[in-house]
């Protein structure tokens, strides 16, 4: 059985190279960042789905909704926010600072 074409092998050393050469600190900023686009997708779903929110709970309606299944299944074709956050990183498109960096709140 081939592999998953959307497996795709990194080199961590590269990753790393941006931290110092400290690949767990790498990891954390792509996490951060996946996290961030996860939350984004979520609301941006969340909002286009409220919009067929129904007080009446028809069994019909629901099933025979077929726009609403159309967003939802566009949604799961969607690239997964780790993937775009690791390729966010390594294209240079993504911004961190360290706590030191940030000003005091003195």
């Amino acid at each position: 059985m081939p592999a998953n074409p959307s497996i795709v092998t990194r080199d961590t050393d590269k990753l790393a190279a941006k931290t110092n050469g400290n690949i767990y600190e790498a990891v954390a900023i792509m996490a951060s960042r996946a996290k961030q686009l996860s939350v984004k997708q979520k609301e941006e779903l969340n909002q286009k789905l409220s919009e067929f929110a129904s007080t009446v709970d028809n069994l019909e309606e629901i099933f025979e909704n077929r726009e609403q299944i159309e967003i939802s299944k566009h949604y799961e074709r969607q690239p997964k926010p780790s993937s775009l956050a690791i390729e966010e990183y390594i294209e240079e498109k993504v911004n961190w600072r360290y706590r030191t960096d940030l000003p005091s709140e003195d």
